[in-house]
């Protein structure tokens, strides 16, 4: 994935007005579509998939030139396609952050989690201290990543280090940049407030009403501490299928069959952009990205699209529109094999080409 610089930029409050109202006019019902049971859906004699197999076919042959480990479609709770070891878990990297901000969502929507807490609220600090100004930043803010706290933090790449601001350049709430240490933070914060820890809500709040088929939390799950900061990062593997259910209960608006697991304002507040980056390609919400001017081959609505990336090519795009998720996935952990990490515009180049075999819209 290309470096993303972060930009200056503005609250868009309207935008979330519009993205709910939208929401409740073309949100997906979805009792008119498959539910997933313990292994998915695929296309049968009786239910034919309507999507191109040709066409598909030179997506799996891109995928190949890229040396993709596995990717996949899902529409309408079906598995009309997949490429590679779909049911291999491998690290999330990134991803991991759009996995904490649904089960985030759940606990706000509990009342366990107060966005307008700061962290002075929350009693956080850190190993070097954190100023007044610091504490101030908010758990909303966090989310953001617009916390102003430039902190060392665990499991940080090289790029971020390189470019992290200085301590207290930027007050909290003026200025993004995609900052592990809001990330990991997060995780402390949602441990004292839920009760439980991240990787303890990953099994009981998705993995056991999601039915994932892959995960295995002793061997699936790590934290990664370091010396720099008192805040772990919470390491996560899934396989691409049990990714995607968690994309489907995004794309669903938080609803899985008769069960609203996360309200679907939740995921509205989540997926609207409160900053743009590098210039108008993207923005971001919640922990989510929104692709703005990315993907301009895919015609949709405002507020359609949202997106989970991770490093070395890890990439989720939700269309709630269209109730479709494409799930693409590298093995990070094959660093012996030394390969070139995926793109975003080369996930761009292979969502184009899925794009294209879709059957049109009834």
């Amino acid at each position: 994935m290309k470096t993303i610089r972060p930009e200056r930029v503005g609250t868009t409050r309207h935008l979330l007005l519009a993205a709910l109202l939208w929401l409740g006019a073309a949100g997906v019902a979805a009792a008119e579509a498959v539910v997933p049971a313990e292994t998915w859906a695929t296309p049968s004699a009786e239910a034919p998939s309507r999507w191109s197999s040709e066409k598909l076919k030179a997506a799996d042959a891109f995928a190949e030139s890229l040396r993709t480990d596995a990717y996949l479609v899902i529409d309408h709770g079906v598995l009309v396609h997949s490429y590679g070891d779909i049911d291999k878990p491998m690290n999330l990297a990134s991803i991991r952050k759009s996995v904490l901000g649904v089960l985030t969502g759940m606990q706000v929507d509990r009342g366990a989690i107060d966005l307008d807490q700061t962290l002075a609220d929350l009693d956080i600090d850190d190993k070097e201290g954190l100023t007044p100004t610091e504490r101030s930043a908010t758990v909303r803010q966090l989310l953001q990543s617009r916390s102003g706290v430039y902190h060392p933090a665990a499991y940080e790449t090289q790029d971020a280090k390189r470019l992290r601001p200085p301590r207290g350049s930027h007050a909290p709430g003026t200025f993004f940049y995609y900052n592990n240490w809001d990330f990991n933070v997060l995780g402390t914060i949602f441990e004292r407030r839920a009760g439980k820890t991240v990787f303890e809500a990953l099994q009981s709040d998705l993995a056991e009403p999601l039915q994932f088929q892959d995960f295995r939390p002793a061997q699936d799950t790590r934290w990664e501490r370091e010396r720099a900061s008192e805040h772990a990062a919470y390491v996560m593997h899934l396989s691409a299928r049990d990714l995607a259910r968690v994309g489907l209960l995004a794309a669903r608006n938080g609803r899985w069959g008769d069960r609203q697991l996360v309200s679907s304002a939740w995921i509205a507040e989540s997926t609207v952009s409160y900053s743009t980056v590098a210039p108008g390609w993207s923005g971001y919400g919640y922990l989510w990205w929104v692709p703005l001017r990315a993907f301009p081959f895919w015609t949709r609505g405002p507020h359609q699209l949202s997106m989970a990336v991770g490093d070395g090519g890890q990439f989720m795009l939700v269309d709630r529109q269209r109730d479709l998720v494409v799930v693409h996935r590298m093995d990070n952990d094959k660093a012996w094999f030394r390969r070139e990490r995926v793109t975003i515009e080369q996930f761009a180049e292979l969502a184009a080409r899925i794009h294209a075999a879709a059957p049109p819209p009834p």
